[in-house]
């Protein structure tokens, strides 16, 4: 299933307009069958950290499948006065042809690596820029930033919270698909899961509390209505001195009776450490050893590992603003870049220099191997290399550091394996998406592989990310072709 007022709210102008005035440029210029390559990628980990997941493929397909120009939109090209008749005929008409290859949702992936390629006429690839972008930046930040929180949580169930604060309707409905895809195990979103498929959780909030005369009386109300998943907010006055005494009271009087028994309690505010030893405490002395402690309130991937530090007493962990907007570095910072044009069947690799060193990008048609030990299964490193080119495993193979050449590694007893799958060829859907729990499942599989010292949130290991010996000297001399001109 997918959210689908895609088509309701026709987002093919969700477009920067340059993406137009250029295109009809390509048209009027006799460019407009030309092949270009562009490639998406991110120059650094957000925080600071060793790794990203990659998300949001799933609504680029959507998108392409569904990109086409009605008469409203031409008109109000037309309306412009800066496009021809004969383009916006072409627009009318207009349907994706090209080819785009992807590194699939889930993956843990590096900087400077090409997660998304777009080999295409000259038009079709620039039109789908914007959407590109806004969709694989959104929903990769908030993997990664939910993949990190529930590492931290180490274990325990991490609830994503953050609608009511998120950036906006999408920002709430997606972000809670990539929340899903970084390792949450369920939202308070419920579109998402009439949507995706997104576990939906909630109990009550400290409203419910409040509209009755005593708390005593709100959570008999409340375990009379929901008597199997019983579990009640305990900080709307007073944690020690009258949450947890009436929610035990509850158990006792009104749930085992019933041959039920109280499933957690919530703390939403205060010294979460302190009330959590506490409020176990005094459980455990009423036998309500099952009973969970659930923590929420403007929790973070630090604030959790704090906790447990802490000796907390917390199963699991109601997590809102902070992920679902990536409070701490809310930007992802993918950009869509020309790395090649087809001249008279051939591919000739473009690149873009910057006195910023990191701006200057990997030039060519290219793909991604991961280098795998192939004893513990873990990732050694990234290679990217020339579409042409393989890594025979079957031998020994270099890798080397794109900056200080001589810092080198002799990588063996290894298997490499092609990140990027097709996706779109020739304009038509080769790919099936998984469904997101497999998508989810992939993604903690794939982080489990990964070292521990590249998990670190402090610090982490940099992990490589080489060039092949070719594109390395490929790149090196068009620095040196255009660095004079």
């Amino acid at each position: 299933m997918y959210y689908n007022n895609f088509g309701d709210r026709k987002l093919s102008m969700l477009m920067d307009f340059y993406e137009l005035t250029m295109a009809n440029g390509y048209f009027s210029n006799g460019m407009k069958d030309d092949i270009v390559y562009f490639d998406i990628f991110f120059r650094k980990n957000p925080d600071g950290a060793g790794f990203s997941i990659v998300a949001g493929l799933e609504q680029v397909i959507q998108y392409i499948k569904e990109l086409k120009f009605n008469d409203h939109d031409i008109e109000y090209l037309r309306g412009k006065n800066l496009f021809s008749e004969e383009f916006l005929r072409y627009l009318k008409e207009f349907k994706f042809s090209g080819d785009i290859y992807a590194i699939p949702e889930g993956t843990p992936v590096f900087p400077n690596e090409p997660l998304v390629t777009v080999r295409a006429k000259s038009i079709d690839a620039q039109l789908i820029e914007t959407m590109l972008l806004l969709t694989i930046n959104h929903q990769s930040l908030i993997a990664t930033k939910a993949n990190r929180v529930v590492r931290a949580a180490n274990g325990r169930p991490v609830m994503e919270f953050g609608a009511r604060r998120s950036q906006g309707y999408d920002g709430a409905i997606y972000g809670a698909r990539a929340a899903y895809i970084g390792g949450v195990v369920g939202t308070a979103t419920t579109l998402a899961d009439e949507a995706f498929g997104v576990p939906a959780l909630g109990t009550m909030a400290h409203s419910w509390v409040q509209m009755f005369e005593s708390e005593y009386e709100a959570f008999k109300v409340y375990a009379e209505n929901y008597p199997d998943s019983c579990t009640l907010l305990i900080d709307t006055y007073n944690v020690i001195k009258s949450g947890i005494p009436n929610a035990i009271r509850i158990s006792k009087e009104i749930l085992e009776p019933m041959g039920k028994r109280l499933k957690g309690v919530r703390i939403d505010s205060g010294d979460i450490a302190y009330l959590s030893k506490k409020c176990r405490k005094m459980l455990n002395d009423a036998n309500l050893h099952d009973c969970t402690i659930v923590a929420s309130n403007s929790l973070d991937e630090f604030i959790i590992e704090d906790l447990l530090d802490q000796g907390a007493k917390v199963d699991s962990f109601g997590v809102g603003e902070r992920l679902i907007t990536a409070k701490s570095e809310p930007v992802f910072g993918c950009v869509y870049k020309l790395v090649a044009i087809e001249k008279d069947g051939q591919i000739i690799p473009k690149i873009k220099l910057s006195e910023n060193e990191e701006k200057i990008t990997n030039p060519g048609y290219k793909k991604v191997w991961r280098l795998y030990d192939r004893k513990a299964d873990n990732p050694i490193a990234d290679v990217v290399a020339l579409s042409h080119e393989i890594i025979d495993d079957t031998q020994p193979y270099t890798i080397f550091d794109e900056i200080h050449v001589w810092k080198k590694k002799k990588v063996t007893k290894f298997y490499a394996k092609n990140l990027q799958v097709p996706v779109f060829i020739n304009g038509e859907c080769v790919y099936e998406s998984p469904s997101l729990d497999e998508i989810r499942h992939y993604c903690r599989q794939e982080v489990d592989k990964l070292w521990c010292e590249v998990k670190r949130f402090i610090n982490p290991h940099s992990y490589y990310v080489d060039l092949s010996a070719e594109l390395w000297n490929c790149k090196q001399n068009l620095i040196s072709q255009y660095s004079f001109k």
